[in-house]
This record gives C-alpha cells, structure tokens and sequence, in this order.
C-alpha cells in the first residue's frame, strides 16, 4: 500500500505451518522476510493405526507415522493406497495436501422417498470413512460418489 503521506508498505496474512496459527503482519517497502523451507513428499496413505495414520513415501518406500494433529479434518476423505501431498519441515510433516476430489463408496444410505419434493432432493448418506454429507435421492448403498475435499459436498455418483 502507499499512503498519500509517509513510506509504503505491505500488509500481510502470515500463517505458522506448524501451529496453524494465522497472524497479520505489516512490512516495510523492500524489507528483507526468511523465506520458511518446506520440503514437498508424494505419499500413499496405507492405513489407520490407532489415531494414528500410516503413510509410505512413494520414492523410497519408507513409511511414516502422522498424528491426528496434522491429518485432521483430512482423515475424513482419506481411503487405503490413496496418493496425496505432504509437506514436511526440519524432519517433521506439518501439513498434507489433499487432491480437489475423491471417489468413496457410500457406506448406509436411507432409501429415499419419492413425491414429497419439488426438486433438489437430499437425503444424507455415511461414506466408509465415516463421513456423512448430503446427496440426492438416488445414491445408494455400494455407489461411488466424488466428494469435494474442500467443502465436503457431493460432486457426482461415478
């Protein structure tokens, strides 16, 4: 920003990849900021142990145990053998990065009624990773569906 009067800055949203913690922050024009090193992993998720996950680095093989901490809301949409992003920082993951949508099999689904809507249906439906979102009358039990990962809403039956 440059302010009719006085020096130019920049305001900026500073997020703590270990924490989660987001700060603002403002700097002076042409101030120098330490850049944080992240080190980018492709991982496949391979089980839940506990609440803990299990994960194999798709280059070495190496497999690597990630808390609950660092998966959170994540573990909602993750299925075995899965490929996914993980971020790692001074030897520990900080945080992992899902693809935009998955494909679930849907778990228990009520049968829906039919005549009693104008339009625009739902009914919810529990995936096989326990998740339960909204869906239209006609997904079943044993469908696949794709799940936005963002929003955690029903995209399309596959």
């Amino acid at each position: 920003m440059k302010p009719g009067k006085g020096a130019a800055f920049v305001r900026t949203k500073l997020k703590n990849v270990e924490t989660g913690q987001v700060v603002d922050k403002t700097f002076r024009a042409g101030e120098k900021v330490e850049e944080a090193v992240l080190e980018h992993r492709k991982m496949q998720f391979l089980y839940k142990d506990g609440d803990n996950s299990i994960f194999m680095d798709t280059e070495n093989y190496e497999q690597t145990t990630i808390g609950p901490e660092v998966v959170g809301e994540n573990a909602n949409f993750l299925v075995e053998n899965q490929e996914l992003s993980v971020f790692i920082r001074k030897g520990k993951a900080v945080t992992m990065e899902l693809p935009a949508a998955v494909m679930l099999t849907v778990a228990k689904a009520e049968p829906g009624l039919k005549g009693d809507t104008s339009s625009g249906a739902t009914k919810p439906v529990t995936l096989e990773t326990g998740l339960v979102l909204q869906a239209p009358l006609f997904v079943n039990e044993g469908d696949k569906i794709k799940v936005d990962t963002r929003s955690g809403r029903y995209i399309e039956r596959v």
